[in-house]
């Protein structure tokens, strides 16, 4: 979506590239402590992922509207 990678998302969330890796690695929970999965959502949004919560359809991602 973003076309980023894995190593630019750590820069970017100040964690290590294989906690990326890790929160990457199948589906279901994320294998990442709290601060960490935090850190690499709070990048995804700022560089223009919208979080979706669950709506009866099922949680999910894309991107922000351009104002």
């Amino acid at each position: 979506m973003l076309r980023i990678t894995a190593q630019e998302l750590a820069d970017a969330a100040g964690v290590g590239v294989a906690t990326v890796r890790r929160s990457e690695e199948g589906s279901g929970t994320i294998s990442a402590n709290y601060s960490s999965s935090k850190a690499m959502q709070d990048a995804l949004e700022i560089a223009g992922i919208e979080f979706i919560d669950e709506n009866g359809s099922g949680a999910g991602v894309r991107l922000k509207k351009e104002m």
